[in-house]
């Protein structure tokens, strides 16, 4: 055969067609290239005398923006390889043949994907967008001078680097005797003469794109200030995460940075979303910023800070790739803007930004907390600029591209300020740091990060390596902070209760898990009830293949304690799981005593009706859920009868099919459908509109079965970050390729 079909992963295929000179990769989920060179696709080869990569020159974007919560086309770094590391970009290589990488998939996705790239190149693109994000104009004209000395003197739009191809409802022809074929949603054939195979991007259901090198579970302790490390590699590295760390303080977890696959990273340190209270961004590039979607698997705002300047360039890029307002950026994140080069005050967690040369707006953090005999120091260095890279850039010439002597001198002294832990970029080249930069510095100590390669003997006389899971404690916790977060949760479910009373629960055992382990099973009578404090854990229901997942503040097998029947799910934890344990005994003769137990169980059973929906069945906790159930309307409609939908209200199939009218051809929803939150996306601009198949389905339908429906007022269920991202991905799976999914199917 002419053509070759090789299964990358979950929703990514390679197809070399040699004859063609086309070797075509199907699918750029977080980390695409990663999978590549793990399947060694991507290897390193030689022509005359110079070394270089090889891999894809063409992409295959998936019709899908969002799939199953994952963002389904991040070409970013699979561009940058092919523009950089195979040469197709750097002048006189013996792979730069004038040939462009290209994109291929609608009009609509290759649109955002090229907004995506730019933003992700250069960040903010003009002193007018630095001093809207609040800059003085002197200062946004020396950032300015800066990102046009790393852009070699222009911001260049991506179309002078990428081809764009755009791929038609029926075949198109891509030239060299290559055609492409859309046979359904998000399924493609490729043909080369005589020869074709097909490749299908579609994720199953409860599938995701696996993480590209293996992590092992590590069980972390809450301390009062620690540094526990998520990852030592660079955007390249398939055996390790990119850089980055998690700061805890107070046992609160906060996140610097959020780079691809961050989510299995989570998983593996027992650490469960929920637990993380925010995020510190340094800046835009992909290893940094991937894994910023997966965060929005929560059910409170995740709080996010940085600087404005870099809030404005995430902002930008983050919007621009889901091809919607900047406005719509604060409706997922709890923003907090930090002052550069200010210590700013986080909850007793003190931060100082600090603007750090590199193409996009970018800062390092320095982090203090006050103890016994001064404040204990972390720093963190990610994606700085070596010495000799910051000595080229400098200039005396105030209107030339490049630094001033100045500010080259003022940054490498922060760069160079000790602390007790510093962790450094030393991934080298024409935008990283270099360690020798750092060998007389006198922090008490270095970390080096953000390679792919081992260390040379000379840097591993500088500094130590930042192993995933590895945590250094800067100041030892003398109390279980699990207890407080217990006793929030408690506090939060039973707000009339006296705090002395919730202490009968406090009052017992925290167990910890292993992980994989069955926490409850199905079919037995629940002796204990756990609250979730740490970790994540997978419910199986009765539905082989339905499995949803649960974070802290949720109540295991509750309601089967409360009933003193056998459970209908199976609790599994995920990775280490910390818990509550809640004798039931103890919990029902609490309920019965402090609490209206017809009440609380009525609103239970309509908190699990609740939980067993597509909105509501992950990341939702037992909290949340019990104040959507208090504000949730049942309706019961007959066969036959008429169902009048509010507009202010999302609105759920709970069991039966309704259509919009007794037409033949009318649209009808069954069970776990859903309509009437199209209006949170009104301010969509009017090309996504355009994707729409309509206004979507009406407010009044015909029971076609006996059907049960729930309705919640839509202004609870705006709020929660997990449901509205899953609206999101219902509402923009709507274009004219997508399946009907959640939109109701023709009767």
């Amino acid at each position: 055969m002419s053509i070759r079909k090789l299964v990358v992963a979950n929703g990514i295929y390679f197809v070399e067609i040699p004859a063609a000179g086309l070797y075509l990769l199907c699918g750029t989920p977080a980390d695409s290239v990663k999978h590549l060179f793990r399947r060694g696709i991507i290897q390193t080869t030689e022509h005359d005398g110079v070394t270089f990569e090889n891999g894809p020159n063409a992409i295959l974007l998936s019709d899908s923006m969002i799939q199953n919560g994952h963002l389904c086309n991040l070409a970013e770094f699979p561009i940058l390889q092919m523009l950089y590391r195979q040469g197709m970009l750097l002048p006189n290589h013996p792979n730069n043949t004038g040939r462009k990488p290209w994109l291929i998939g609608t009009p609509e996705q290759l649109a955002a994907q090229l907004r995506y790239i730019h933003r992700g190149n250069y960040g903010l693109i003009s002193v007018e967008e630095m001093m809207a994000a609040g800059l003085g104009e002197v200062e946004a004209n020396q950032l300015m001078r800066i990102k046009l000395k790393f852009a070699f003197g222009r911001i260049a739009m991506p179309d002078a680097f990428v081809e764009c191809l755009p791929l038609a409802t029926q075949t198109t022809d891509i030239g060299d005797g290559v055609s492409i074929s859309r046979l359904a949603h998000n399924v493609f054939e490729i043909r080369h003469g005589d020869d074709s195979v097909q490749v299908d991007l579609n994720l199953r259901r409860h599938q995701t794109y696996p993480c590209p090198y293996p992590l092992s579970p590590v069980a972390i302790d809450r301390h009062y200030f620690a540094v526990v490390h998520t990852g030592d590699g660079d955007g390249w590295d398939y055996n390790r995460p990119a850089m980055g760390s998690v700061v805890i303080h107070q046992g609160r977890v906060f996140l610097i940075d959020a780079g691809a696959n961050i989510h299995y990273s989570l998983d593996a340190l027992g650490i469960g979303m929920k637990e993380v209270a925010g995020v510190f961004h340094t800046h835009c590039h992909d290893d940094h910023f991937a894994g910023l979607t997966t965060l929005l698997q929560r059910d409170q705002p995740l709080m996010y800070f940085a600087t404005p300047l870099v809030r404005a360039s995430v902002t930008r890029k983050f919007c621009a790739l889901l091809s919607i307002p900047e406005s719509e950026f604060a409706k997922y994140f709890d923003i907090h803007d930090l002052e550069e080069g200010q210590w700013n005050d986080i909850m007793g967690l003190e931060v100082r930004p600090t603007i750090s040369p590199h193409p996009v707006e970018t800062t390092i953090f320095n982090f203090r907390v006050l103890w016994e005999g001064g404040y204990r120091t972390y720093a963190h260095l990610a994606d700085i600029a070596s010495f000799d890279v910051i000595d080229a850039m400098t200039t005396a010439d105030a209107e030339a591209p490049g630094l001033s002597p100045e500010r080259a001198t003022a940054v490498k002294a922060r760069y160079l300020e000790t602390a007790d832990l510093k962790k450094i970029d030393i991934g080298g080249g024409m935008i990283h740091g270099n360690a020798a930069d750092f060998a007389a510095d006198d922090s008490t100590r270095l970390l080096l990060a953000h390679t792919a390669r081992d260390l040379t003997d000379a840097e591993r006389r500088i500094g130590s390596g930042a192993p995933f899971g590895t945590l250094d404690v800067l100041i030892p916790g003398q109390q279980n902070f699990l207890l407080r977060d217990a006793s929030e949760f408690l506090k939060s479910y039973f707000p009339a209760v006296p705090m002395e009373r919730l202490h009968m629960l406090l009052n017992n055992s925290i167990v910890t898990f292993n992980p994989e382990t069955i926490i409850a099973p199905a079919a037995k009578i629940p002796h204990e009830i756990y609250l979730l404090l740490a970790g994540k854990v997978e419910m199986l229901t009765q539905d082989p293949g339905n499995s949803h997942f649960l974070f802290s503040g949720s109540l295991l097998a509750e309601s089967a304690a409360i009933d003193n029947r056998p459970s209908e799910e199976t609790y599994r934890s995920v990775g280490f799981v910390q818990t509550l344990r809640l004798p039931a005994d103890l919990y029902r003769s609490f309920i019965t005593r402090f609490f209206s137990s017809s009440e609380l169980i009525e609103a239970r059973k309509i908190e699990e009706l609740l939980r067993r929906t597509f909105l509501f069945s992950d990341a939702v906790t037992s909290i949340t859920l019990f104040s959507l159930a208090r504000s949730c309307r049942i309706t019961q409609v007959a066969r036959g009868e008429v169902f009048f939908g509010s507009a202010e209200q999302i609105h759920l199939i709970g069991t039966g099919r309704l259509a919009t009218s007794e037409r033949e051809g009318a649209q009808v929803l069954g069970k776990d459908e859903f309509w009437g939150a199209d209006s949170l996306f009104e301010a969509l601009p009017n090309d996504a509109k355009d994707q729409q198949t309509g206004a979507g389905p009406a407010n009044t339908f015909i029971a076609l079965d006996r059907c049960e429906i729930y309705s919640v007022p839509l202004t609870l269920v705006s709020r929660i970050p997990v449901v509205r991202w899953k609206l999101f991905e219902a509402f923009r799976g709507t274009h004219p390729h997508a399946a009907p999914r959640f939109r109701g199917t023709v009767r």
